[in-house]
């Protein structure tokens, strides 16, 4: 079949690009993680399009919302509803198609599933079932947030969205409030303004953040600040619309108060051995290991 025949098909196991229908290679039988566009639909990838053309089942969040974009892209696999409401009638048949040897592709209404959506219970039943899981990567909102925020993106730490409640919200702040990463929280419109005032006064108001709205779409924005700028900003701008992830920059590294080194390490090179001592003293203070293993010498010999 030549390229321009096979434009006039109307196969179900096959994509469009530029009026050009691709026949979908058939697939092994596995669990298909693909990632979909969070806005631009531009964005899917080619493995992802051959991928939900070949599955024998197709299962997404919103079977509305997919249809957008398997009709953007000529594709007439059938979605079969997978959510967090039906996931205890939906899950067991979706394994039966895996256990009859059929290819299941599973995506969410945007972006990468299993991040912040209820298909890890999915890919957890397959995987203790002894099914494939594969991963078909793209899309992903937080890492979108990272790369245009501005921000360290050396180390992170992705912890979806944070509770609605503010001493719950404040509580899950403080337990980041050392992490040395650049954090990344999922947050609504109409409670980012709340968040951000209450990560100042938990994180601190000078540190660095950007909140990232509408990514990949007609309105992205980033807008960048200390969070005590940012939360100046969303108390007099409270008419917000959109998705949102908010990024954190990490702590700055400030000096070790010589005092509370030096109680570290008398409280460390009293219950471990002296290298072991240095390394747990280095995490804590950011000092070299091989300096405080050093003092921690000076002081066995001091005390002997």
């Amino acid at each position: 079949m030549s390229v321009k025949e096979a434009s006039l098909g109307d196969s179900r196991h096959s994509y469009r690009l530029h009026n050009v229908a691709i026949p979908a290679r058939p697939l092994e039988a596995a669990l298909y993680l693909v990632a979909t566009p969070i806005g631009n639909l531009g964005d899917i990838t080619l493995r992802a399009l051959e991928t939900l053309a070949g599955a024998d089942v197709l299962a997404c969040e919103d079977t509305r919302v997919t249809r957008v974009l398997l009709d953007r892209y000529g594709i007439h696999n059938r979605p079969f509803a997978y959510h967090e409401h039906n996931a205890d009638e939906a899950g067991p048949r979706l394994l039966q198609a895996l256990e009859a040897g059929k290819s299941v592709a599973l995506v969410s209404d945007a972006g990468t599933p299993l991040v912040s959506d209820p298909g890890y219970r999915l890919a957890q039943s397959a995987i203790e079932a002894g099914y494939r899981v594969v991963p078909i990567p793209g899309a992903s909102a937080p890492l979108a947030a990272l790369v245009g925020s501005g921000l360290p993106n050396d180390a992170f730490l992705f912890a979806g969205f944070l509770p609605a409640k503010d001493k719950a919200r404040r509580d899950r702040l403080a337990e980041f409030a050392v992490a040395p990463a650049t954090l990344l929280f999922f947050e609504s419109p109409h409670r980012i303004g709340a968040t951000l005032a209450a990560a100042a006064d938990v994180l601190g108001s000078t540190r660095r953040a950007s909140v990232c709205r509408e990514l990949t779409k007609t309105y992205e924005e980033f807008r960048r600040g200390t969070l005590a700028e940012l939360a100046a900003h969303y108390a007099e701008n409270d008419n917000v619309k959109g998705e949102i992830v908010l990024v954190i920059g990490p702590p700055e590294e400030r000096p070790a108060d010589e005092a509370d080194v030096a109680a570290i390490l008398a409280d460390l090179v009293t219950s471990m051995p002296t290298a072991k001592a240095a390394a747990e003293a280095a995490r804590l203070t950011g000092l070299p290991r091989k300096e405080l293993y050093q003092r921690l010498l000076d002081m066995k010999v001091r005390n002997e």
